[in-house]
């Protein structure tokens, strides 16, 4: 299979991911969730069916604004509103017991505009901590390997990959969030976390086998190198992910309302860093390789 005969059109459809992606960040932003612009959730359950329109109305007479509704189950609801108070909140309970029925409290988290501000910016720092310790570990696991190909190219290629992977996440985020509120909390940096591990996983396997191929096929080109090394991976790396995304997708289908967009930011960034480990990341090292033996 001659992967590398088609790199042009893979980094195209890369490229049109990623251009809308990073133009709806710029224009659009993130829609952030309670837990980095503070505010209030609220996790109820009926005990019979209820007319959400009369749950609306008594959140308008308290004049809350831009409160989200998200059902969680048979009668229950996630209630997501700006900050309140005890006194508040009590008043609202008790209005939606008398006008709109009896419900079970399951959760009620609090969090305040600085709290929210400060999580932020620790999940930045826990990106960016997290990929150059990827840096490092892969500048490690390849400082023997064969030429031509130097460590630094693998490392800057895996690198690469990694970052199309959290631009694509997050740019379809973006998107989603500001056509259909779907918010990012922290748990969302929990699935990029877990989506730079498992790409890098991915990347190491189709590299680990390439820098044994360097050896044994010595003398060859490395365009043969690397797509022998993607036909011999291929099926290994499919199996695994498609295990995990059919995972995924029964949760997406089938799981709670509170995990759904974590669950969805896993299932794109595992199926984005699979691709990226065999379509971008290995065309990468070979355009690199080409470019410094014209150079030399």
């Amino acid at each position: 299979m001659k992967i590398l005969n088609y790199y042009k059109y893979l980094f195209a459809l890369s490229g049109i991911i990623l251009i809308l992606g990073i133009a709806s960040m710029a224009i659009f932003g993130f829609h952030f969730g309670v837990d980095f612009r503070g505010g209030t959730v609220t996790e109820i359950t009926f005990n019979q069916s209820f007319d959400q329109d009369k749950l609306r109305s008594v959140l308008d007479s308290n004049g809350l604004k831009n409160y989200q509704l998200q059902p969680a189950g048979n009668n229950g609801l996630i209630i997501k509103t700006e900050a309140l108070n005890k006194e508040q909140y009590d008043k609202i309970s008790a209005e939606i017991r008398t006008q709109v029925g009896e419900f079970q409290e399951k959760r009620f988290d609090s969090i305040g505009p600085v709290v929210g501000n400060e999580l932020k910016r620790k999940a930045l720092y826990q990106l960016v901590i997290v990929s150059l310790g990827i840096v490092v570990y892969i500048a490690y696991a390849f400082r023997k390997v064969s030429r031509p190909i130097t460590p630094i190219q693998f490392g800057v290629a895996a690198v690469i990959a990694l970052v199309h992977d959290l631009l694509i996440v997050m740019g379809i985020f973006s998107i989603l969030g500001h056509f259909y509120n779907i918010e990012i909390d922290s748990l969302f940096v929990t699935a990029m976390l877990t989506v730079l591990g498992f790409s890098v996983h991915d990347t190491i396997i189709v590299f680990d086998r390439i820098r044994e191929n360097l050896r044994v096929y010595a003398g060859q080109s490395i365009e043969f190198i690397v797509n022998h090394s993607i036909s011999q991976t291929l099926v290994r790396s499919l199996n695994t992910s498609l295990t995990v995304l059919f995972v995924l997708l029964a949760l997406l289908l089938f799981g709670g309302a509170s995990i759904k967009y974590f669950v969805l930011a896993l299932f794109i960034g595992i199926a984005a860093g699979t691709y990226s480990s065999i379509f971008v990341a290995s065309p990468i090292l070979v355009l690199w390789q080409n470019w410094r033996t014209k150079k030399r």
